[in-house]
């Protein structure tokens, strides 16, 4: 499969699957539910599925779905993100683009976005995830990843807002917390980041990759052309070099593809 560079925002390691357990593969990825049962059932077996990282069978089930119940807007997004995580992102942006009118919109959004992030194009990357949050502003993931976008291409200032409502709407989940430790400890503020980590009582692992991350970012080159940064022309934040491991080994990526799966813990 392609390597891609781990480009999301940091996952957590303690706690899901964007974290450092894999968490049990579903009982039975090939069940299908009774023709009698509610097609909502269906679809929560697809969700399940893709939050354990079994991007494979849930397209094998989407189809399944559409065969029996029709297609909907809500199976088109689920298709799109598994694509999008094995790799097939020419299928998912076409997917995707389909989308952007309908209800599934923010989603669409949010997947574009982490293709173009994936791909390098940061001003896309960056138009696409700002819409994202601006149709969906309670989102955590949605919120995160804009900030770790802003926060790995130098843009420090801007990535403050996202990651700091995305820690204050979801103070137990461990992505958002790490993230904001990250950019305050990045911002000189090493007393505070290690109060942000203990109050939320996060593994020694997560700790020592938060800090590993900050130090792989403060020495990080600029980009060229350099990121947009202050009055002076100084970037806000450093920037994360090209391939640069942006995540710790045993985490689910969140920006690129094939390696966005649990079993492939190395970018």
């Amino acid at each position: 499969m392609k390597r891609v560079v781990l480009y999301g925002a940091l996952l957590a390691l303690a706690g899901c699957a964007h974290e450092g357990y894999l968490r049990a593969p579903v009982a039975d990825a090939s069940a299908v539910p009774d023709p009698k049962e509610d097609r909502a059932v269906y679809v929560g077996l697809i969700q399940r599925m893709q939050q354990e990282g079994a991007w494979y069978a849930s397209l094998a089930h989407i189809e399944a779905y559409r065969q029996r119940y029709g297609d909907s807007p809500q199976l088109r997004a689920l298709q799109a993100e598994a694509l999008r995580r094995t790799g097939q992102t020419e299928a998912a942006t076409t997917i995707y683009r389909g989308l952007l009118k309908g209800p599934q919109a923010a989603a669409a959004w949010h997947g574009l976005g982490l293709i173009a992030a994936g791909a390098e194009r940061p001003g896309e990357a960056e138009d696409a995830l700002a819409r994202a949050v601006a149709l969906e502003p309670l989102n955590v993931d949605y919120l995160g990843d804009l900030g770790f976008h802003r926060l790995r291409e130098g843009e420090g200032a801007q990535a403050r807002a996202p990651l700091a409502q995305a820690a204050e709407l979801a103070p137990t989940d461990t992505r958002a917390v790490a993230n904001l430790a990250l950019w305050t400890l990045l911002h000189g503020e090493a007393s505070q980041a290690e109060a942000i980590m203990r109050q939320a009582a996060l593994p020694e692992a997560t700790r020592g990759e938060i800090y590993r991350l900050a130090g792989s970012l403060r020495n990080a080159r600029p980009r060229t052309p350099p990121a947009r940064g202050n009055a002076s022309g100084v970037a806000e934040a450093p920037t994360a070099p090209r391939g640069a491991i942006l995540a710790p080994p045993s985490m689910l990526q969140r920006f690129g593809g094939p390696s966005a799966t649990p079993q492939e813990n190395t970018p």
